[in-house]
């Protein structure tokens, strides 16, 4: 009787092994996969968009422009234009840049404004707006003492001719600065240094719309 008891013991051991064995296997099997369980799902990334191109900067995309500039009693005008219509304006071409300038004072007692020198200074820049090389600031220094008059109605006019530029060139900026003297009084000698200073931001076209046919420009 103890050898049946023994093995009736072993059997319900057994027994509830397997029946424990079982449930785990069916509560495995009642559980979702993972890739049904919208936790455990990767997020979706957005496709990357590039941004749009700034667009260029074009200080003479109507053909011409004016600005004014005040220093101290000294109002200075600068008419700009260009004779090269703005689809010619190619990195590889001779592009003049053609400026009037006149001025007036306030209070007026009669002085003179004269015009001592002109400076051009460029900065050439591609697409993305890196700097590329460039070329020698253009420069008009006075030949008469002390200047050119350019007290209104007297003007001064003037022609600088920007050189072929890099071909990756996108714009050119120019930095005008103006040295002006102005008389103390109307019959005096001594003069006061005046200095404006004026940015010029000029698109440069490709060459694919330089060899699209264009109307003359007026002057």
């Amino acid at each position: 009787m103890r050898s049946s008891a023994r093995e009736f013991g072993r059997a319900r051991r057994a027994f509830a092994v397997v029946a424990i064995s079982g449930a785990a296997l069916a509560t495995a099997g009642c559980q979702a996969p993972p890739w049904l369980n919208p936790t455990d799902a990767p997020a979706s990334t957005p496709p990357a968009t590039s941004a749009p191109p700034t667009p260029i900067q074009n200080d003479l995309a109507s053909g011409s422009t004016t600005r004014t500039m005040e220093v101290g009693a000294i109002t200075l005008t600068a008419d700009y234009w260009s004779t090269l219509s703005m689809d010619r304006w190619t990195a590889a071409a001779q592009k003049p840049l053609t400026f009037s300038l006149r001025s007036t004072v306030t209070p007026s007692d009669g002085q003179k404004v004269y015009l001592s020198r002109v400076t051009a200074t460029p900065v050439v820049r591609a697409a993305d707006g890196s700097e590329l090389p460039g070329f020698e600031p253009i420069v008009d220094q006075a030949t008469v003492a002390p200047g050119y008059l350019v007290l209104d109605p007297y003007t001064y006019s003037q022609t600088f001719t920007l050189p072929p530029l890099d071909p990756q060139a996108a714009s050119v900026e120019l930095s005008m600065r103006y040295e002006l003297l102005l008389q103390s009084t109307p019959t005096s000698s001594d003069y006061a240094k005046q200095t404006a200073v004026d940015t010029l931001v000029i698109a440069i076209a490709g060459e694919d719309a330089a060899a699209e046919p264009s109307a003359t420009p007026a002057p």
